[in-house]
């Protein structure tokens, strides 16, 4: 799936770095996959990769939080969108535990752990889920954000340095 969003962009010729921000802000990929695409394939420097991987993830945090509910209560007239968001919900649900407990400390730490199903877009709807002030919980997950790229592209690193 990622190498075909990959493709796909760059079948229109947009630049390595305009890959990276996209694949970053995309759910399914974010940074998750933009910076072993940016580091292996592109063969963008760590800082380059690292640079526009965040920027990518962090983008879409601000309309996440407050065009969910609106555009959720839009769209659920209809009967198959209405079982997409109580999926959504359900699923940000069984995530929001820790961010219950510990706020805005629980949101980054829930960010931070490059897993899938762990990034900016659902911190970014347990977020808006869960009411919680918007500032606290945009520098939370933007702080989850950039350990989760620290880790990623340690872990890029390490695995490129032992397999070649």
């Amino acid at each position: 799936m990622q190498e075909r969003i990959f493709n796909f962009f760059t079948s229109f010729g947009f630049s390595p770095k305009a890959v990276i921000l996209l694949l970053g802000a995309l759910p399914v990929t974010e940074l998750r996959a933009a910076i072993p695409i940016g580091l292996l394939i592109l063969k963008q420097s760590v800082k380059t990769t690292f640079f526009f991987s965040v920027l990518g993830n962090i983008l879409p945090i601000a309309p996440i939080y407050f065009l969910l509910t609106p555009v959720s209560k839009k769209l659920s007239k209809a009967e198959y969108m209405q079982k997409f968001f109580a999926w959504l919900f359900k699923r940000a649900n069984t995530h929001a535990g820790i961010v219950e407990k510990y706020e805005a400390i629980g949101l980054m730490l829930f960010v931070a752990v490059p897993l899938p199903g762990t990034g900016a877009w659902t911190g970014a709807i347990i977020a808006s889920l869960l009411r919680m002030r918007f500032i606290p919980a945009f520098i939370a997950v933007s702080a989850g954000v950039i350990i989760a790229a620290v880790i990623v592209t340690a872990l890029t690193k390490i695995g490129t340095a032992a397999i070649f």
